[in-house]
C-alpha cells in the first residue's frame, strides 16, 4: 500500500474517532487489500450488539467517499493475512 493511500484511510479515520470515542469505542486501521479497508473496534465497541451498523452505516460510508479505490470495511477478525500493515 503506498503512502499517500495510507495516510488518507488514517486522516479519515481520525475525524471518525471522536464519534465512537464519545460512545466509549475506538476504532484503529490495521490493514488494506482490494479496496478493503480492516478495522479493529475497541472499548465499548469491540462487544456492542451494533457493531455491524457501526462499520456498515458510519464508518464503511464515510470512507467510501472520502477515500478513492475504498470498496468497504470489514472487522480485523476477517482479513487475510497478506492485507496485514
Amino acid at each position: 500500500m503506498d503512502k499517500e493511500l495510507r495516510n488518507q484511510i488514517e486522516a479519515t479515520l481520525n475525524k471518525i474517532r471522536p464519534f465512537v470515542q464519545r460512545d466509549g469505542g475506538d476504532v484503529k486501521f490495521v490493514g488494506f487489500e482490494d479496496g478493503i479497508i480492516y478495522i479493529e473496534m475497541a472499548g465499548a465497541c469491540a462487544d456492542c450488539a451494533f457493531i455491524d451498523n457501526t462499520i456498515s452505516d458510519g464508518i464503511e460510508i464515510i470512507l467510501m467517499e472520502e477515500v478513492p479505490g475504498v470498496i468497504g470495511v470489514k472487522q480485523a477478525h476477517e482479513m487475510p493475512e497478506s492485507a496485514r500493515l
